[in-house]
């Protein structure tokens, strides 16, 4: 006899007809968590205060569009016979990847503008993205997506999980792999890591090469236990083949400027406060 296992609510709150699901609330909060982090870190490397609150206004729009239009180009057949449900966020699908890329592109356009260093802000930014990264995943937790390949429920019990976290893992009879957890806490992992990098004189730019290793390491495992993952072609998964690029481009970036740049130190230009 199969098991009665009511799922978690994904609305958070009903205002008359109106709807807040936790997806929406759970990355929300993980955009105004990194933001906190960023306000205080700024000064610390020597930019304004009010930069990212200036970013945020194109940077967090633009990374939602990308996004999206990221997870739905490769998954196109799953809209071409209703292309209206493009719009439907709050069934979620969208890509953490196609946020970056919008949101490192207008970084790259606000920094000129304002006449910032782009590497400045994506130092400042490189914790901030992982602690959203790791709040945000606990809403595809709430929509019981992300996971992994059946397991059963002795394998969950074997990770110390509360019966919370195992019960909503229990998806159309089956139990599965986590993989939500697994990411969100290679995430908080990794903001402790780049905490403590962030304590050394490292040149401009190699924190935030030091997150492109760090996430696509992670992001690469992960996605081979996944089951919901896009694709390039047949059987080429798409996030691993973009892990491998990050980290050859994260490292090749690393060995040119140091070569051939030389960016400064913080301690070097004075953008560094701490001592």
């Amino acid at each position: 006899m199969e098991e009665q296992i009511e799922p978690l609510n994904r609305v958070f709150l009903s205002l008359g007809p109106i709807d807040i699901y936790w997806y929406a609330v759970l990355i929300l909060s993980g955009v105004g968590v990194a933001y906190l982090w960023t306000r205080y870190e700024s000064e610390r490397r020597g930019l304004p205060k009010e930069t990212f609150a200036d970013l945020l206004v194109w940077a967090l729009p633009i990374s939602i569009i990308s996004a999206r239009l990221y997870y739905v180009i490769f998954r196109w057949d799953q809209f071409a016979d209703n292309p209206v449900s493009v719009f439907y966020l709050r069934e979620g699908g969208i890509a953490i990847h196609g946020a970056l890329i919008g949101a490192v592109v207008t970084a790259i356009v606000f920094a000129r503008v304002k006449k910032l260093s782009f590497w400045k802000i994506a130092d400042v930014a490189a914790p901030a993205i992982l602690i959203g990264q790791a709040i945000g995943r606990w809403g595809n937790f709430v929509n019981q997506e992300v996971y992994g390949g059946p397991v059963s429920r002795d394998f969950l019990e074997g990770l110390l999980l509360p019966d919370w976290i195992i019960n909503q893992m229990y998806i159309g009879g089956t139990y599965y792999h986590p993989t939500f957890l697994y990411e969100s806490l290679w995430s908080i992992v990794g903001v402790i890591l780049l905490i403590l990098l962030r304590r050394v004189n490292l040149r401009q730019g190699e924190l935030f090469f030091s997150y492109m290793i760090w996430y696509s390491v992670g992001r690469f495992f992960i996605e081979g236990i996944r089951l919901d993952y896009l694709l390039i072609g047949e059987s080429l998964r798409t996030a691993q083949l973009i892990s491998i690029i990050l980290i050859a481009v994260a490292i090749i970036l690393w060995i040119y400027r140091r070569l051939i740049v030389n960016p400064p130190r913080y301690l070097d230009d004075g953008g560094n406060k701490s001592k």
